[in-house]
């Protein structure tokens, strides 16, 4: 009842009432009158009306008005933290310096208010929201804050008075209950998908929730209120289970209650069965319990019974997990108690909402707030994953839920609190596992039918959606810090835990080789996988290693490293592993491997472990050695196209395995592992088993054939090369082995530079980082920089000709090529072979450069930084007979030139033997060990040292060959050929082969023969190892037998052994493949081995490696010299050559064949040129061709002779004629530059604060168009419209490449283009092509009017004739009628071009007339296309003439062409002979004002525009037209210019002054020659004008402010000339181009008496007046003009008067004036919003024209389907617009119907592009480039230029 009486009355006075009420000491009434009030008002069921709110926002003000209610409350505000929230794309700042955690960011204001200067931040867009960090000593230093947070606040605030929030503490719990129970009822679960329809929820929620925003805003004392009641649990308890008679809050308790109960992880049904399994051991748990099957049955099998007695999924999982988990309250369902925590809940179940995760973070600087809120959230964690992996938006869900979590755990302080009080690692470990076992499936490595282990199904959504992510992000995040780290690494039922979850990664994503037919489909898994081993292993392993690098942390790496240990060792027996790997089996990921090598890196390199204690037996090290080996072997394989069979994919996962991010956390572990297993494991089975794992055992013999049983011939070159680089890469790679952080940073930059010169950013990208995102700086990044600037030079960023813009690049320096350019470690970070490549180009041009002579340099040798003492036995592997035997068969192979031998394995076995020459195994004892029977390859070599082994000779050896084998077959001779004894020591050979066969008694031989099997030798030793360590007698297992693997029945020929006599030594054999290489049979004579330096420099050839070796050789062991002098000796003299054997016959020949086919070459050109030469003389007819006769219209031919053109289709060469017209291959395009030029030099600035602005009304197009219509006002329509030009908005520009075809060529070329599919850049279809020849852009074809080039000859010559006889000629030339021309191909050509110009502009920039599409209309079209061609010329030449004749312009320009087709389409309109200007021009009349009066009269001639007469005039005049005609219509228009220069002129005088001047010239006008001085002239323009009654008066204000200086007679004549000169230059212009007078440079101050004379004005430098030549008298001819403007009293003068002053100096056209820094643009303009919809627009752009703000791509601004930037570029460019967009910092430029990206004119302090702002670092501005893109749009070159262009179908 209460409740009703207080809503009726006005809000304002209750809540003043019971504000009252509460006040008092007893106030229950109050609180009952309250609860009513609230009880209806906020009822529920009513849901979230406005209503409700506006009654809340009174009572929480209690009486006050609301805004006022918060201005006291946030004066109240005691906050130190800004704390501002955002959301996705918002824009915010990141500082590496100022940031103690990585996540730290700023909002814009804060970053700019700190000060930043000389740090290292960038400015990024949020990608899941984030909040402002600045005022939190915790995650920032202090020394960033922004100048409003680093004051203390919270100490000066007052404290809040008690009644101020005391209805706010009363009325908000209300109010939350009230949106909880809403979100209660609202919830459903979900059936299916479509049956939720949570939006509908929350948008009804929306305001209430927007409410409790707006509350949190309010500053700290709010926050303060807000915090007690969300975390009180007495009114918890109270409100949420609703009053007893309130059916609707109990319903939705008993909601509440129902979805509680499912979210725990694992559900209630489903725990009682489990409690049976708890007692199963740990470990079994992890590994073994998710047996045998597979996953197809782990789908199907909850529904029977399956046969292992293993119940459903459901129980398998819980088995799983109650076994492992040490804290089973992880698993229970919540509980919830206080408000916090229940928002929370419902936060989740909705998946997010933004507004409820906005409200939350909002809260965050409260500091009891933010500790309750963090634990309540790890509370509530396991909770939220099982929402997120039910998600159907889970990416969505993801973002926010980081956007939470980064605030609570990048702050170390509350991470560690939760972690030692909420369990928070426990939980994560168990929450990751839990996430992972719903995807395992059996792992089918190694023995698919009983392996045991299971591993992630990479196709699952959770994995390929990347899912996990916010998960792992978390865990990494608080890895972090090393309170939290430390907790982590000592635990270990959680490191166990932590190794069983990494082994779900072990062998995923398993490839098997395809070898019959292609893969059907490539599946994509292996991005999730590699992603996964990345994110949820590595990052994680990485973080672990920040906190081990110091002594104190043994402890944890002794701990990390058994239990690896320990894993792999359950690994290896779970999927059945012996000792050898299955075939064709592959995968990439070893994480356990990994884990296990990069803490054995650590713990050598940072805590001083002995690694032998680290590490595990022998037998284990081999098992351990295999996988990732295999891995290096199928790299080799992929590269090889061995796997080309299962797609692209595979490819791409080898890529992916080497590539920078990935590398350092799985190549460089493998191949560390491989080091540590290569060190401690016996030499030769190490070799061995390379080259096995290889395939390359077959190819190892010294037999000329073999048989490869697992490799085709052209894969054995391949897999030969990869196993050796492999080799060499494993002895010499040094990353883990003992250098400083500061060394690997050096060689990889080094090896990244080598290879092509990079940007800033590309090097830091490329750069492999400790790829822990959360270590913050990259490992010394503060020497990144230095070190950068050690090994690279800057190149500036430059242009190319062609226009491509070049990025700032570094490159390394010379000194860097010289010593530290490393090949190997090129070969082992690069992504595509041909990198290599490159390297190796670039480093031959640096030596071709630096004068070093090299044909076809090697990759340089590079001496290696010492070894770490624990892996010096990784130099064994160098010294191990097995190696060398290999060493020594590869190099006779490549002597004798078998198949399959290549440069590269040259070098690599030359590599091989340097690297083991420079690093000497320490103890030299040579052991000699017995020779037994079994050791069969001892007996190759008596020791190991590679020193004493190159000497020792090798006279015998048997090998196994086919039977059609050329040993074989000359076996067979020698038995024919017994009973001839004399042949025995013949050394006939049908194979070029130097083997001598001992016939008789080769039984013999047998014995010494060394035979070489390295399968037989690997199984002995493995045998023998395992044996040993299992400590049997050493004799138990014998090797089967020493022959190679026995063969398939029905395999090809039988092998069969034979016995090759070799007689050589490695030392003997290099010597022999230097003679190779160099053609010479003497190459090393005696005398350079006394000379020979060890010290040879390391870059050239393969002969100056071999020569390299040999000299080392000779200086460290005597014995080597000594043999060395002998070979050398013996070679010496010069024997006949032996035999010829093929090979050398090949080498010697290869210089010679080169030499003979260039010279062949040769002939071949000139041949082909002369013949070429005589078919154009015999065809043609012609003495030379005169190509470019349309370019230098200057030359000046033969008076008679035709002007000749080639027709770049046909190739013929010939006038162009009336019947087969020859055209001008030209672009039209519309042009608004003119339009655009100022008054002023200075360009206008681009607004940058809402105070500045651009007024185009001063532009050149706005102020002719603002004339036109004046006049159109006050005259008639058909005299206005030849008094101006237009054009000068989208006027037709034409512009050519300079080569010419014949029309119909022109036409069956566009047919073929029409018929090509191919996708061009342009639209046939418009008549779009590009010039056949130079492949210009172009739209039309100019047709050339036959005859002569120029009016040569006759039509120069001057004549005496007097003035008025030429004006009377011209006069009648005038007067002749236009002949139709005959109706012909040109004719009708010239038509069509006529038409392609009138199509080329739009409609609106032709019609000005009153009547569209008149022929006036027309008329004026037409007269100015040839203005604006002119103008433009005349800016492309810089606005005047004094640079003279040559300019690029002049190369375009096709003036004499177009003028002529302008000309010929003139003609057909005649000029009425009573409204021709020429005679106003020329005659005093006076008796026609009076007929005309019904009529508006006409432009009085001193309004008309002078330039457009002498247009309309040349044009309108029988072709070709007489020199001495266009001077006198030239010298007749300078007349009428220069009056109108005195009569502006005139206008500007003061009233004094105008007295005075028009006083000075009556005096003189009497005397000779005053028609030829300005001051006479002046005084009678004065005169005459004073009649009008307001010409001068109405200005005569304003004229004071125009003229504070006194006018002197200097400056007068100035005025005059500068009036003058536009006129004069356009005459020139036209005169050059239409008689092909040449255009002399000059200074400027002379430009006006140079261009006079060029014009034939007889003036003399002094004066302007003295070049006037009048052919009446001049006075009475300025009265009659005068007159004109006199007779128009009836105007408003105002107007008349602004005609008169018409100022024809205009100023160059240029592109607006941009700010330095790009940050001032960005800053002004990405947020503000569009003019024309109001809102912000998604991707705003501005015209760098006119400084238009339009939408890209934006639906709101579309007009009739047309987009706003490419209306704007209509409206504003003509069709052609530049614009910057705002958030990619990049100029795109829309031209017509097409658009290109140009590039961007900012660049950051390395000089690149920051395309899309993504490295948001601060960028300046380029002034080149922006000058070039200046210089394109006037000079309209865009479509040369830019290569790539698109079409926009209007939807920029």
């Amino acid at each position: 009842m209460m409740a009703a009486l207080l809503l009726r009355r006005d809000k304002r006075s209750t809540a003043a009432h019971l504000k009252a009420d509460l006040k008092r000491t007893d106030n229950s009434s109050g609180l009952r009158q309250l609860r009513e009030l609230l009880d209806s008002v906020l009822h529920p069921e009513r849901g979230s009306e406005p209503e409700a709110l506006e009654w809340c926002k009174w009572l929480l003000a209690g009486g006050d008005g609301f805004d006022e209610f918060c201005r006291t409350v946030r004066s109240y505000d005691n906050a130190t933290l800004c704390g501002l929230v955002w959301t996705a794309n918002f824009v915010a700042y990141r500082c590496r310096t100022c940031g103690i955690s990585p996540c730290m960011s700023l909002c814009a204001e804060c970053f700019n208010n700190g000060d930043h200067t000389g740090h290292d931040f960038n400015m990024f867009r949020s990608q899941a929201g984030g909040a402002c960090d600045c005022g939190d000593g915790n995650v920032m230093r202090e020394s960033g804050f922004c100048s409003r947070h680093r004051l203390k606040t919270g100490e000066n605030v007052p404290s809040v008075p008690r009644d101020l929030l005391l209805m706010s503490e009363m009325v908000l719990p209300r109010f939350i209950i009230t949106i909880i129970q809403y979100l209660r009822d609202g919830y459903t679960e979900p059936e299916s998908p479509a049956d939720r329809d949570l939006q509908k929820v929350l948008q009804q929620l929306d305001l209430h929730i927007s409410f409790l925003e707006e509350l949190t805003k309010m500053g700290g004392a709010m926050r303060t209120v807000l915090t007690k009641i969300l975390t009180n649990q007495q009114t918890f308890k109270e409100l949420s289970m609703g009053q007893e008679e309130n059916v609707y809050a109990k319903r939705n308790y008993e909601k509440y209650l129902s979805a509680l109960k499912s979210s725990g992880l694992v559900s209630v049904e489903e725990k009682g069965a489990g409690a049976g399994a708890t007692d199963t051991p740990a470990g079994a748990g992890a590994l073994g319990l998710l047996g045998a099957t597979a996953a197809a049955s782990l789908e199907d099998s909850s529904k029977e019974e399956d046969q292992d007695g293993l119940q459903g999924v459901g129980q398998r999982k819980r088995v799983k997990l109650s076994s492992s988990t040490k804290d089973p309250s992880i698993m229970d369902t919540l509980k919830h108690k206080c408000f916090l925590e229940e928002l929370l809940f419902w936060t989740i179940k909705y998946e997010f909402p933004q507004k409820m995760v906005t409200f939350l973070l909002n809260m965050l600087p409260d500091q009891d707030y933010k500790i309750t809120f963090t634990k309540t959230f790890v509370q509530h964690y396991a909770f939220i994953m099982k929402t997120l992996m039910k998600s159907h938006e889970s990416d969505t869900m993801s973002n926010r839920i980081v956007h939470i979590s980064v605030q609570l755990f990048s702050n170390e302080e509350l991470a560690r609190h939760v972690t030692e009080e909420c369990q928070l690692l426990d939980i994560m470990v168990t929450v990751l596992l839990y996430m992972m076992e719903s995807c395992l499936i059996k792992s089918e490595l190694q023995d698919e039918e009983n392996n045991r282990h299971v591993v992630v199904n990479c196709g699952e959504a959770l994995l390929k959606n990347n899912t996990y992510w916010p998960l792992v992000s978390d865990f990494i995040n608080i890895l972090s810090h090393q309170s939290v780290a430390k907790r982590f690494l000592e635990d270990q039922s959680l490191l166990m835990l932590w190794m069983s979850f990494v082994s779900f990664f072990q062998g995923m994503n398993l490839n098997k080789r395809e070898l019959n037919e292609h893969v059907e489909f490539e599946s994509q898994t292996y991005y999730a996988a590699f992603a996964a081993e990345l994110e949820a292993c590595a990052q994680p392993m990485w973080g672990l290693l920040t906190h081990c690098k110091v002594k104190e942390t043994q402890e944890y790496t002794k701990t990390v490293v058994r239990y690896c240990l320990e894993t792999l060792q359950m690994w290896f027996d779970a999927i059945g592993f012996v000792d050898e790997p299955a075939l064709n089996q592959l995968t990439f990921h070893l994480p356990l491997h990994r884990y296990y090598a990069m803490f054995l890196s650590k713990g050598v390199k940072c805590q001083g472990l002995d690694l032998d204690s680290l590490l595990p037996d022998q037998e284990m090290l081999m098992k351990i050695m295999v996988h990732p080996l295999q891995i290096q072997a199928s790299l080799s394989e992929i590269h090889s196209n061995m796997w080309v069979r299962n797609g692209l994919q595979i490819k791409g996962q080898a890529m992916t395995y080497v590539q920078s991010h990935f590398c350092n956390s799985m190549i460089d572990p493998d191949i560390y592992l491989l080091q540590v297993c290569a060190s401690r494991l016996d030499p030769d089975y190490f070799i061995s088993s390379v080259f096995e794992r290889f395939k390359v055992v077959d190819l190892l013999t010294m037999a000329s054939q073999h048989q490869n049983a697992v490799l085709d011939s052209e894969q054995e070159r391949p897999m030969l090369e990869g196993a050796l680089t492999f080799l060499v890469i494993l002895s010499s790679l040094r990353v883990h082995l003992g250098m400083s952080d500061d060394e690997i940073l050096r060689a990889e930059m080094v090896s990244q530079l080598c290879m092509n010169d990079r940007t800033h950013s590309s090097l830091l990208d490329l750069i492999p980082e400790n790829p822990n995102p959360k270590s913050g700086v990259v490992p010394g990044s503060c020497s990144f920089e230095e070190m950068l600037a050690a090994v690279a030079d800057f190149k500036a960023p430059v242009f190319e000709p062609g226009g491509s813009m070049q990025q700032g690049m570094y490159t390394p320096k010379a000194e860097v090529w010289e010593k530290e350019f490393d090949p190997i470690m090129v070969i082992l970070r690069t992504v595509y072979r041909r990198d290599v490549q490159s390297a190796m180009d670039r480093y031959g041009a640096f030596l071709k450069q630096s004068g070093v002579q090299t044909g076809n340099p090697w990759p340089p040798y590079k001496e290696r930084t010492p070894l770490h003492p624990c892996y010096k036995g990784l130099v064994r592997l160098l010294h191990c007979k097995t190696l060398h035997i290999v060493i020594f068969t590869l190099l006779y192979k490549i002597w004798m030139d078998h198949q399959n031998m290549s440069e590269h394995v040259l070098c690599m076995v030359l590599y091989l033997i340097e690297l083991g020459l420079d690093n000497q195994v320490q103890d030299d004892k040579v052991e000699e060990e017995p020779c037994i029977e079994e050791h069969c390859h001892d007996s190759w070599f008596p020791g190991t040292s590679l020193l004493s082994n190159l000497h020792h000779v090798i006279n015998f050896v048997r090998v196994r060959v086919p039977e059609t084998a050329p040993e074989v077959e000359r076996k067979r001779e020698r038995e024919r050929e017994r009973e001839t004894p004399a042949s025995t020591s013949s050394e006939s050979s049908s194979f070029g082969q130097s083997s001598r066969r001992l016939t008789g008694n080769w039984r013999e031989n047998l014995r010494e023969a060394q035979v070489f099997s390295l399968v037989a030798e690997r199984r002995r030793k493995f045998q023998e190892i395992i044996n040993r360590s299992n400590h049997e007698a050493s004799q138990a297992v014998r090797p089967k037998s020493s022959s190679s693997r026995s063969l398939p029945p029905g395999s090809p020929p039988q092998l069969v052994t034979e016995i090759l006599e070799i007689g050589e030594s490695m030392l003997s054999l290099l010597v022999k493949l230097h003679q190779k290489l160099s053609g010479k049979q003497n190459s090393l004579s005696l005398s350079w081995l006394a000379e020979a330096d060890p010290a040879h420099h390391p870059h050239g050839d393969g002969l100056t490696a071999i020569e390299r070796i040999l000299a080392k050789a000779a200086a460290r062991s005597r014995h080597s010299k000594r043999c060395l002098q002998e070979i050398c000796g013996k070679v010496c003299p010069p024997i006949p050559p032996k035999k010829n054997s093929p090979g050398d016959k090949k080498s010697m020949d290869k210089e010679e064949r080169r030499q003979r086919a260039r010279e062949r070459q040769q002939k071949l050109l000139a041949e082909f040129a002369s013949r070429q030469k005589s078919f154009m003389e015999t065809a043609m007819d012609v003495e030379s061709p005169e190509t470019d006769a349309v370019m230098d219209m200057g030359s000046a031919e033969a008076l008679d002779s035709e002007v000749l053109y080639d027709c770049v289709i046909c190739g013929q060469s010939g006038p162009s004629t009336e019947d087969r017209p020859t055209g001008l291959v030209v672009l039209l395009q519309a042009s608004s530059v003119l339009g655009h030029r100022c008054r002023s030099d200075t360009p206008k600035r681009l607004p940058t604060t809402d105070e500045e602005h651009i007024y185009p009304v001063d532009t050149c197009g706005a102020a002719h168009d603002v004339r036109l219509t004046l006049m159109q006002r006050y005259f008639k329509d058909s005299s206005c419209l030849q008094s101006v030009s237009i054009g000068w908005d989208g006027g037709v520009y034409v512009q050519t490449c300079g080569h010419t075809l014949h029309i119909d060529c022109h036409k069956s070329y566009m047919e073929s283009l029409r018929n090509d599919q191919v996708l061009q850049g342009f639209s046939v279809d418009k008549g779009e092509f590009t010039c056949p020849l130079c492949r210009q852009f172009a739209n039309s074809v100019l047709p050339c009017r036959p005859g002569r080039g120029m009016e040569t000859g006759a039509w120069h010559t001057p004549s005496n004739k007097s003035m008025s006889t030429l004006v009377r000629e011209v006069e009648d030339l005038q007067e002749q009628l236009g002949i139709f021309p005959a109706e012909s191909n040109l004719s009708k050509e010239m038509e069509s071009v006529i038409k392609d110009i009138k199509n080329t502009t739009q409609k609106k920039y032709m019609d000005y007339g009153k009547n569209p599409g008149s022929p006036d209309n027309d008329f004026l079209f037409m007269y100015s296309v040839a203005r604006t061609n002119l103008e433009l010329e005349l800016v492309h030449r810089g606005g005047n003439l004094c640079s003279g004749g040559a300019s690029a312009a002049a190369k375009r320009s096709c003036l004499n062409q177009l003028f002529h087709v302008l000309a010929m389409h003139m003609r057909l309109y005649s000029i009425d002979s009573a409204y021709n200007p020429w005679t106003r021009l020329t005659q005093s009349t006076h008796s026609r004002d009076t007929e005309y009066c019904e009529e508006r009269p006409e432009v009085p001639m001193l309004f008309r525009d002078v330039p457009s007469l002498l247009i309309i005039f040349i044009l309108t005049m029988p072709q070709p037209l007489r020199k001495e005609h266009f001077t006198c219509v030239v010298k007749v228009l300078y007349s009428l210019q220069y009056t109108q220069a005195l009569a502006a002129l005139s206008v500007r005088f003061s009233r004094e002054e105008r007295l005075a001047w028009s006083n000075t010239g009556a005096a003189k006008k009497n005397t000779p020659n005053s028609d030829k001085s300005w001051e006479s002239l002046l005084g009678h323009v004065i005169s005459e004008l004073t009649k009008a009654k307001d010409v001068y008066d109405t200005s005569s204000e304003e004229a004071l402010v125009l003229s504070s200086s006194v006018w002197s007679p200097q400056s007068i004549e100035f005025s005059l000339q500068q009036f003058c000169l536009p006129f004069l230059r356009l005459s020139c212009l036209l005169q050059h181009h239409l008689y092909g007078d040449s255009l002399p440079g000059c200074l400027v101050e002379e430009e006006f008496s140079l261009l006079a004379g060029c014009l034939g004005l007889a003036g003399s430098a002094q004066s302007s007046a003295a070049c006037l030549e009048w052919n009446i008298s001049a006075f009475d001819l300025i009265s009659q003009w005068c007159s004109e403007v006199i007779a128009l009293s009836d105007a408003p003068t105002q107007q008349s008067v602004s005609l008169l002053v018409q100022d024809p100096q205009w100023a160059a056209p240029r592109l607006l004036h941009l700010p330095d820094n790009y940050n001032t643009i960005f800053q002004y303009y990405h947020s503000k919003s569009c003019t024309s919809c109001g809102k912000t627009p998604k991707d705003p752009a501005l015209c760098l024209v006119c400084g238009a703000f339009v939408c890209l791509k934006g639906h709101c601004c579309k007009q009739q389907g047309v987009c706003e930037c490419v209306l704007h570029s209509q409206h504003c460019g003509a069709a052609t617009g530049i614009f910057l967009l705002i958030n990619a910092s990049v100029i795109i430029i829309i031209r017509g119907h097409r658009f290109c990206l140009w590039g961007s004119v900012y660049l950051d302090a390395h000089g690149e592009e920051d395309r899309d702002l993504r490295r948001g670092k601060p960028l300046y501005l380029c002034e080149e480039r922006y000058r070039v893109l200046e210089q394109q749009w006037v000079s309209h070159t865009f479509d040369h230029i830019n290569k790539r262009w698109g079409p926009h179908y209007n939807g920029l």
